[in-house]
């Protein structure tokens, strides 16, 4: 079993988004591409150990200060190994400052048949602050054939707004939902802090006319816009998914409309 944690910290000063702390423990590691000078600071998370399995736990957390523009993004697909019947656990912290801007940006998570893992996302934000952050889920590693028919995902959001919780929500799977799912290959969510009907309005366009075999909708709690999808086709869902992130990012913040390099690697 392993007990990786990663923890990283963005501040703002006179030469713009720097680092200002980061601690890792095996088997998480922190990478910093280079990115375009008008662009946000990024930081790439890699896991060294290929994968989770029952009863291994990670826990990251990212902070960005006041005034900190900053991406994280991981490097490759999260595997999540069959278990004998221990859970693994992510544990998740996100931290926005005022007129701070973090995207939180993992790639896949592949579920394998009888996977088991727990996963907690948390945002805190101060008012004034910005958090663009998403998942996508795959049910078995679809281009192999594989399915998944059992196991447990349970994967949570929770989001407070200056200290007051303002939307929380998570997903269940298990062996009962499995069942009554046929070969369910892909689930993706985004969601961004700090808008609203406008920003609302802005992601139900983007989604507009999904690709076949995905299905997608959006809606809007508060300052909290949370866009969906369900795909049987993961490769047309991953492509919407990014071509929607990327389009909002730069309606939102004028950031380029196009994803990190590394999603595309």
């Amino acid at each position: 079993m392993t007990d990786g944690s990663a923890t990283i910290g963005f501040a703002h000063g006179a030469r713009g988004t720097h680092l200002a702390h980061l601690y890792q423990s095996d088997p998480l590691r922190v990478m910093f591409p280079r990115t375009a000078g008008d662009e946000p600071l990024q930081a790439a998370l890699i896991t060294t150990s290929g994968g989770l399995v029952g009863g291994d736990t990670h826990q990251v957390c990212i902070t960005a200060e006041k005034g900190a523009d900053a991406v994280v993004i991981g490097q490759a697909a999260e595997k999540i190994y069959r278990s004998d019947g221990a859970d693994c656990r992510i544990d998740i912290t996100l931290d926005v400052g005022e007129t701070a801007w973090l995207e939180w940006l993992p790639q896949e998570t592949i579920l394998f048949d009888g996977a088991r893992l727990r996963r907690t996302t948390q945002a805190d934000l101060t008012p004034g602050g910005r958090l663009l952050a998403g998942e996508l889920v795959v049910f078995g590693r679809t281009a192999m054939g594989e399915t998944v028919s059992s196991g447990l995902l349970h994967d949570e959001w929770r989001v407070a707004v200056g200290g007051r919780a303002v939307w929380a929500d998570a997903q269940h799977w298990d062996d009962a939902a499995y069942a009554e799912v046929e070969n369910p290959v892909s689930v993706a969510t985004m969601v961004f802090v700090g808008g609203g009907k406008t920003e609302l309005a802005t992601v139900r366009g983007l989604l507009d006319d999904p690709p076949s075999g995905v299905r997608a909708a959006a809606t809007c709690i508060e300052d909290v816009v949370i866009a969906r999808w369900l795909g049987s086709d993961h490769a047309a869902l991953r492509r919407h998914f990014a071509d929607v992130w990327g389009g909002f990012r730069h309606a939102a913040a004028g950031w380029a409309d196009s994803m990190p390099r590394l999603w595309h690697v």
